[in-house]
């Protein structure tokens, strides 16, 4: 990403980096995939009642079969590698909760560093959650593990319990918050 850079809108850092992700994760695509990506879509399943908005996620691959199943990635900002406790908010609040990713039984969250190391971020994920990171064998060169959980299934509904949370971070040194 960092070849050809896009234009990152600094008053606004999480937004504007998903965006130009989209398109490139579409380009790396075959087009024979049994799912599509798409920035913003919303979860109807687990929308409060109206006039609630129902959850948007990030990211998220949509499974062109059943497009009420999807893979949802969420993002968030760090400034420092320390600075995990919204991060680790939506983990536990959205995903262990079952309203993120209702169908799934697993999901992801995307850290945008801004300043530090991944390494050091990931160790704080990992302690923030009280759970262990383990590596993603298939691709170990890259800055992301994976980690346990069992959700807190609503009564009543068939969601999967075991959930396994993807980390991967991204790092963007020299990016920096607009403070307008």
């Amino acid at each position: 990403m960092h070849e050809s850079m896009p234009f990152i809108d600094g008053g606004d850092l999480e937004r504007s980096i998903t965006q130009v992700l989209e398109p490139r994760i579409s380009a790396a695509m075959t087009g024979f995939e049994p799912f599509y990506v798409q920035h913003g879509p919303f979860e109807r399943e687990t929308r409060r009642p109206a006039p609630a908005q129902p959850p948007e996620y990030d990211l998220a691959f949509i499974l062109r079969a059943d497009e009420r199943i999807m893979w949802p990635l969420e993002a968030k900002v760090l400034e420092t590698p320390g600075a995990v406790a919204a991060y680790a908010h939506d983990v536990e609040n959205e995903f262990l909760k079952c309203r993120y990713a209702p169908f799934s039984s697993s999901g992801a969250m995307l850290a945008y560093l801004i300043s530090g190391e991944a390494t050091d971020a990931l160790a704080s994920i990992a302690t923030k959650l009280g759970c262990e990171l383990h590596d993603v064998v298939e691709h170990s060169a890259r800055p992301n593990r994976y980690s346990k959980h069992t959700r807190n299934v609503p009564p009543g509904k068939h969601y999967p319990s075991a959930f396994d949370c993807y980390h991967l971070v991204l790092e963007y040194p020299g990016l920096a918050r607009s403070r307008a």
